[in-house]
């Protein structure tokens, strides 16, 4: 039976295991939307998120590690170090399909341990063990090697944290195997201050779905259809940056540090050119057909690479490429390489290295503040020194690793700071796309391509059957409903869990769901649950204080950019929030649900219970 779940408690030692009521299932599926559900109970707002109180959830899905279609993956949740809001960062690999397979659906980790230790999982057997020879001392890459000789299992999956994590960066991620991270909002922060470097996890255990014959029989047929779908072709041979080139030409790339309308550069770190000349193999999360994952190997140059190491993936070409003007793919490759290493999202790493290059060019920051460092455009070597002082929070560093805010703050403008809700701005344009605006200052994480990748959309990435069809990727109208039922729809993948790169009809999602659970649901009770774990995240930030005010975009991406494929566009925010506000069922004023709403969610005695009736 789906559901069950692990306590461990660092301070103390205990461990407890417990299954989660059905109807909790029923309501919200799993992984994430189920999260915010346990998640819910424990919220104290006057919790710092880094608090032994403030728990750390790794939550699978009830189709994560059952090979396919893309369902390698499950989510780290918890109060978010860096935003203060809802925390949540989706990661592949084999780490959730192995927690299954150990029979651990949900590990919820709370307390802080007295030394640092790592979590080693081995089926029923579950070991608190001393990490004090990691601690300080070996990177993500490292970490996971070393555990594997401690255990003396070479099929063991790890998930661990670097020095950002120890130091408690408030963007620190927690990575495993072959540089899958869980990067956003900080999950790794949150886990560095419980003292706990890893989880190490083996399991056995065989999978057995409710109805488990169909299952496999629907699994092989979804699989064997994605494998003949020319996106999946694409993906293998070039990864995920291999629409860089038609990005940078729809001004969806950002570039400049989101000054810039073009990037000439472009093409020299695409996927296409990494898949020419420095491209070694691919990679693929347990049972994925697709093979994203990029394995390259420098041989020449300034930037050897002493091996096979990771590719770098879309968002690190941006981030370490275009918003830098670094047109080097070998400098980004060891960038990305290095971030990982130490621990880092690389979207908001980039990010605020850019801003520093902004605020060095407009002369406010200068060499005295950067240690000698001389910030220019298109030169990648400072970036190497940025990154380490981040992540032990040193020099320039320390400032740096408080995040794009803070630094634009430091120097007397802190909506210059391309973030929404404390979340640096993923590496997509809402200017290119409108209803991407919408999606990231909606979005109970901050401005997130992973709550609703709407952009995707316009790209012709429709889902017709759940009327999310095409529209004009600048006009507001109709973009309110449409990002609304798109967020709803990409809950439920995030709840399942699995990859957006795979383009698998709902139809088909809920025949797997069906199987794997032995329900009996219709795509509208499918679709509810989706829009019930959505409301259950926005009741968790505004019980944290969120406000309809919150929901805006920072200066620059209110600057039209003329010269480029945006079009000089600038997202109608205003009209879309109405529309969306209307069709959420949401009050405007407030932001919460309307009662009618919350009573159709069957979420109505829940937020009483909390709030009272004056708020509603």
């Amino acid at each position: 039976m789906y559901g069950k779940m692990v306590k461990i408690n660092l301070s103390n030692g205990q461990i407890r295991r417990e299954q989660i009521p059905p109807e909790w299932i029923e309501g919200f599926i799993g992984a994430s939307g189920l999260a915010a559900r346990l998640l819910w109970d424990r919220l104290d707002v006057n919790r710092s998120p880094l608090d032994p109180g403030s728990p750390l959830l790794f939550a699978t899905g009830p189709l994560t590690g059952t090979a396919g279609p893309t369902t390698g993956r499950f989510t780290i949740c918890g109060r978010s170090p860096q935003t203060g809001w809802w925390g949540e960062s989706n990661i592949g690999g084999f780490v959730g399909p192995e927690l299954r397979f150990a029979g651990i659906d949900f590990l919820w980790i709370e307390g802080v341990s007295d030394r640092p230790v790592y979590l080693w999982i081995y089926n029923d057997q579950i070991e608190i063990r001393s990490a004090e020879h990691l601690w300080g001392k070996a990177d993500t890459y490292q970490t996971q090697e070393i555990i594997r000789r401690e255990v003396g299992i070479p099929q063991v999956k790890v998930a661990c944290i670097g020095l950002a994590g120890e130091n408690l960066v408030p963007f620190a991620g927690i990575l495993s195997d072959h540089g899958r991270l869980a990067a956003r909002t900080g999950m790794g922060a949150l886990m560095g201050s419980k003292k706990l470097k890893a989880v190490a996890v083996r399991g056995t255990q065989r999978l057995v779905m409710e109805r488990d014959e169909e299952y496999r029989k629907l699994r092989v047929a979804s699989n064997k259809r994605l494998l003949e779908q020319n996106m999946t072709a694409v993906l293998r041979s070039t990864g995920t940056s291999g629409g860089a080139e038609y990005l940078q030409y729809l001004g969806d790339m950002p570039q400049k540090y989101w000054t810039a309308a073009r990037f000439e550069g472009a093409d020299k770190i695409s996927g296409a050119t990494m898949a020419e000349t420095i491209l070694r193999g691919t990679t693929a999360c347990q049972g994925c057909v697709i093979s994203c994952g990029r394995e390259v190997e420098i041989e020449q140059g300034s930037f050897p690479t002493n091996g096979v190491v990771k590719g770098p993936e879309y968002e690190t070409i941006c981030s370490f490429g275009s918003q830098l003007m670094v047109d080097d793919l070998a400098a980004i490759t060891a960038l990305g390489d290095l971030c990982d290493r130490l621990g880092m999202d690389t979207i908001t790493a980039g990010n605020v290295i850019a801003l520093a290059y902004l605020l060095y060019g407009q002369g406010k920051l200068t060499t005295k503040d950067s240690g000698g460092l001389v910030l220019r455009w298109g030169d990648p070597e400072p970036c190497f020194s940025l990154l380490r002082q981040m992540a032990t929070k040193e020099g320039l560093g320390n400032l740096l690793a408080q995040g794009s805010k803070a630094l634009a703050t430091a120097y007397g403008d802190e909506d210059l700071a391309v973030q929404v809700n404390g979340l640096d701005v993923a590496m997509h344009d809402p200017r290119a796309f409108s209803g991407q605006a919408l999606a990231y200052v909606t979005s109970p994480r901050g401005a997130c391509h992973n709550q609703s990748d709407y952009f995707n959309v316009g790209l012709g990435g429709t889902v017709d059957e759940i009327g999310i069809g095409f529209t004009d990727r600048f006009s507001p109208v109709g973009k309110g409903e449409q990002v609304a039922r798109h967020q709803h729809w990409r809950t439920v993948c995030n709840s399942l869990t699995t990859c957006y790169f795979a383009v698998v009809s709902p139809g088909e999602i809920l025949e797997l769901l069906n199987a794997a659970m032995g329900w009996d649901w219709d795509m509208t009770t499918m679709l509810k649950a989706g829009e019930r774990a959505w409301n259950m995240k926005r009741l968790y930030n505004l019980k944290l204080g969120w406000k309809p005010e919150n929901e805006r975009l920072p200066r620059l991406l209110l600057q039209p950019l003329l010269d480029g494929g945006q079009e000089g566009n600038i997202p109608d925010l205003s009209t879309m929030l109405e529309e969306y506000y209307r069709y959420s069922g949401w009050d405007r004023m407030s932001g919460y649900p309307f009662l009618w709403k919350l009573e159709e969610l069957g979420l109505k005695d829940l937020v009483e219970q909390k709030y009272g009736d004056a708020v509603l």
